[in-house]
């Protein structure tokens, strides 16, 4: 599969980064994310950990440089490290530049060491507030105590820890100086991002909950010098540097401001799915032709390649009038976050 035509869009636009979501499944249920009492998908219906590693290797071959691993969350899946030993031939060989998590950090202090070993350098954490009782509040099912366990298993491992925020109005306003100078004391970057409009989540009020990047910067702006960077990671952030204490801080805005005009990315879900957009529902079945043709690649490969073709110039999230508009019906959680 490899030495393949690289994948460019309809809108000349290199696609060289995937998200894979390998489980829908989550030991916390965070109330932006997914609601309390969730109804996972089968077990039948999510790809193996073998077809995991074809589909993705395909993506490799046709010139995707950076795998990020997603849920749900990640390393509750079982035997998950499987996965990312056989996903380190790639980065071996040269094919695959990259190798990277997204996860609650639940679990980290049990994976940490494996995880590196497996050739895995950063791992973003997601981690909304210091303090104990509110990060119960906003995990439901979480505790902050065991999370600190795992950041500080990640740098004893050698990872580098960026942390992500969302930014939630009325819930962490008042810790926007706390999170940035407790990141710098423990050099790790911070990315902050605004609240998107996905899935049902019963009484949970998205607009209430929305706040602006752009007041979050101006709000920074009171107390630091930021200095824009024409740095990207291949992901959606625009990055600035804190001059008093020298971190970058990012921020993802799929709201505020539109970053489709340089996206590179597409998402795979845990059951075959292809979302060629985040805030759209076009989505491709991968997963027909995987298992309808297991010794011929040649069908699948196609079928990414037409995936692809339909990718669309940009999704349409907008919270201007007041109600979610562009609410797309699927859980953070089966996507991919």
């Amino acid at each position: 599969m490899m030495n393949q035509p690289p994948l460019i869009d309809p809108f000349a636009r290199a696609i060289t980064y995937l998200r894979v979501s390998v489980t829908d499944r989550c030991d916390f249920r965070c109330v932006y994310c997914m609601a309390e009492n969730m109804t996972f998908l089968p077990k039948k219906d999510l790809l193996t950990l073998e077809e995991l590693d074809r589909l993705c290797s395909a993506f490799v071959g046709l010139g995707v440089r950076k795998l990020r691993i997603t849920g749900g969350e990640p390393l509750v899946r079982r035997d998950i490290m499987t996965f990312f030993n056989a996903m380190a031939r790639h980065l071996q060989s040269g094919a695959l530049e990259e190798l990277t998590l997204t996860t609650n950090g639940s679990q980290l202090e049990k994976f940490a060491p494996a995880l590196a070993a497996a050739g895995v350098r950063r791992v973003n954490i997601s981690l909304d507030t210091l303090d104990a009782d509110k990060f119960a509040r906003v995990t439901r099912w979480g505790r902050l105590d065991q999370v600190m366990r795992g950041i500080d298993a990640a740098q004893a491992a050698g990872l580098r820890v960026k942390i992500n925020t969302v930014a939630l109005k009325g819930f962490n306003e008042a810790e926007l100086f706390t999170l940035v100078d407790w990141c710098a004391g423990r050099d790790m970057d911070l990315t902050l991002i605004e609240v998107m409009p996905m899935g049902d989540l019963g009484n949970e009020d998205r607009v209430g909950q929305y706040w602006s990047l752009k007041e979050v910067r101006a709000h920074l702006a009171q107390r630091y010098t930021l200095t824009d960077l024409a740095e990207r990671t291949g992901g959606p952030a625009r990055y600035v540097r804190l001059s008093e204490t020298g971190q970058k801080i990012g921020f993802i805005t799929p709201l505020s401001h539109n970053f489709c005009e340089s996206c590179n990315r597409v998402r795979l879900t845990c059951t075959g799915d292809l979302f060629m957009c985040l805030g759209q529902e076009d989505r491709a079945d991968l997963r027909a032709p995987l298992r309808a043709h297991p010794d011929d690649d040649a069908p699948l490969l196609d079928a990414i390649r037409s995936a692809i073709a339909a990718k669309p110039k940009g999704h349409d999230f907008d919270y201007s009038r007041q109600r979610p508009d562009g609410q797309v019906s699927r859980h953070m959680s089966h996507t991919g976050g």
